[in-house]
């Protein structure tokens, strides 16, 4: 068979069923090697960069997943190696295929040639290109190894025309996947740790994405009962432990996070962080976020273990074989009578859970956006999978929306590119065909690949996009407040064609229309859940994409801290009633 056909029977045989991408001239021999394998369902994209995060979208949304995304060498590849950045820096397994010039003419400057491995390669675990054919079923037998093994992460398989149509020897039936390695802690370590949390007298869990890629969440929520330590989700860990589980205290951070969350953490005196990288947004300034603290650091990448700041104890391992472990010795030592009771504590994060809110009922026109929030609450529940990347949008929602299983808030988290939410949230449909899915977007992130909505009209994709409309690049306006300017960050101007929108611009109903999905804007703030509820109901009978615009106040600062979680400038008034907060996990009560 040819070597093309060879790579698409492995990528079935590794479990591969979906791919995203754009065919071209120097990729089509795989394509054609695509549908004459059958079994891989293939989705067309309107921009290659769009098929990569399709393939984030897909891969974050269910354990075990590698998402796929195929294009050409030159424009293509290029395109996507935002994807591929967005994957490494969160340590997301996606595979890139590029079709390449014939091995020939490389070095000619033939046309869409381009070194793409040597372009991909800071943002790969490998980038190849592939110069004999009978190499191809290794470099992609190698390349799901590598996917998997260690701390997770993207590939890039590079295959010149000439190599994807050369024929070689090739049995399917003898292929097997390599051996997934992964570092697992050890005993001693674990004992050593829970010596050093039984020692404590506030201990809190952080819990990163890790315990999400190793399917731990369980785990992780079992180890916090036993010990009736309190739960700190960072962003990309957001679901690990339930909103509402009693030991939930709440998320850290200069931005995303809670009011009672930093009040917790701030109280603390030791810190199990499990499958976290410290992330700067998370911890802000070093100092305030150490002092007084005794750390361990549990992570499965050798090299994060001190990366930001030392701990007390590192140990490197996968977060799935440090909890078993964990949970193995917890019980022991509860079963012997030797762990701490922590009930006061625990009491305590949930105390200021009640007490340290932030107010979300408001009733101005235009609208704040700390009322749509609410009303998304109310809308949407705890079988709700979030899909959103960055600005003021992706900052609010998470302060003020609830999670409550894992994979349920699908975060770009490091990289954070404009433009990522409408492809990922139809990778993420994708995979969940069924599921509820409801992406978040401000204006800017939502008009940057706006095109991609085309792909959820054209294969009936269905899900719910919250589309919060201030006319603002709003993150970076509040930021420019530090340098006294608001400058070249307004995107208002007065639509000719939609004379009604005021200043507001763009008519994203009139586009979201033209591109075959459905919309709804919303004015009012009593009119936001009844917008929820008709568009849940329009994705369902019509198999497409609903877009649910808010049309915002211009200007909102939302609660964040440029420098220490001790010191987060709330801008707004803050809940004081139960009224202010409808919605929140646990009732107001007064201070």
């Amino acid at each position: 068979m040819t070597a093309a056909r060879a790579a698409v029977e492995i990528l079935k045989r590794e479990g591969v069923s979906n791919a995203f991408g754009v065919p071209g001239a120097a990729i089509n021999p795989f394509y054609a090697a695509l549908k004459a394998a059958g079994g891989v369902h293939h989705t067309l994209a309107r921009h290659v960069e769009g098929a990569s995060h399709m393939a984030e979208g897909y891969t974050r949304a269910r354990p075990g997943n590698i998402g796929v995304c195929i294009g050409t060498s030159g424009p293509a590849g290029t395109d996507m190696i935002t994807g591929l950045y967005s994957a490494i820096a969160d340590s997301i397994p996606i595979l890139c295929i590029t079709g390449q010039a014939p091995t020939a003419v490389l070095h000619k400057e033939d046309f869409q040639a381009v070194d793409i491995a040597s372009i991909a390669a800071p943002v790969t675990k490998a980038a190849t290109t592939v110069l004999e054919a009978a190499q191809v079923p290794g470099v992609f037998q190698q390349a799901f190894h590598l996917m998997r093994t260690g701390r997770p992460g993207p590939v890039l398989i590079d295959l010149p025309i000439d190599v994807q149509l050369t024929e070689i020897e090739f049995d399917p039936d003898l292929y097997e996947p390599l051996p997934v390695h992964k570092p697992a802690a050890t005993r001693k370590q674990i004992e050593r740790a829970l010596e050093m949390l039984n020692a404590s007298e506030r201990p809190l869990l952080v819990v990163g994405g890790g315990i999400i890629n190793a399917d731990a969440s369980e785990l992780l929520v079992e180890f916090a009962e036993l010990t009736g330590v309190p739960v700190v989700p960072t962003l990309m860990g957001w679901g690990i432990i339930p909103d509402d589980h009693e030991l939930n205290a709440g998320m850290v951070g200069l931005q995303t996070s809670h009011r009672y969350g930093n009040a917790n953490f701030l109280e603390s005196d030791f810190v199990l962080g499990i499958g976290n990288r410290w992330a700067n947004r998370h911890t802000g300034k070093l100092d305030v976020y150490t002092a007084g603290r005794t750390f361990v650091h549990v992570d499965i990448e050798p090299t994060q273990i001190g990366k930001i700041f030392a701990p007390d104890l590192g140990i490197v391992s996968d977060a799935k074989a440090a909890l078993e472990l964990f949970v193995e010795v917890a019980r022991e030592l509860k079963a012997a009578g030797r762990l701490k009771d922590r009930s006061t504590w625990a009491a305590s994060t949930q105390e200021r859970r009640a007490t340290l809110q932030r107010r979300t009922h408001f009733d101005n026109v235009p609208l704040k956006p700390q009322r749509v929030y609410e009303e998304m609450n109310r809308a949407f529940g705890p079988e709700t999978r979030y899909v959103t990347t960055i600005g003021l949008s992706q900052i609010a929602g998470a302060q003020m929306l609830h999670v409550y299983r894992p994979r349920h808030w699908i975060n770009c988290g490091q990289a954070g590119p404009l433009g990522w939410t409408i492809p990922a949230a139809l990778g993420v449909a994708t995979a969940d065909p069924d599921g509820s899915v409801v992406a978040l977007s401000g204006d800017y992130d939502f008009q940057f690949m706006l095109e991609e909505l085309a792909v959820g009209a054209q294969h009936r994709i269905p899900y719910v996009h919250v589309l919060v409309n201030n006319s603002y690049l709003g993150l970076i306006r509040q930021a420019q407040r530090n340098f006294d300017i608001d400058f070249q960050v307004n995107l208002e101007f007065e639509n000719l064609n939609s004379p009604e929108l005021g200043v507001y611009g763009v008519d994203h109903v009139k586009v979201v229309e033209g591109l075959g999905c459905k919309a709804i804007r919303v004015t009012e703030p009593d009119a936001l859940l009844p917008a929820f509820e008709e568009a849940k109901k329009l994705a369902a009978e019509h198999r497409v994409p609903v877009v649910v615009e808010a049309i915002l106040e211009r200007v909102t600062n939302i609660a964040m801290s440029g420098t220490d979680i001790a010191s987060v400038n709330e801008f707004e008034d803050v809940a004081t009633d139960a009224s202010h907060a409808p919605t929140a996990i646990r009732p107001y009560v007064g201070a």
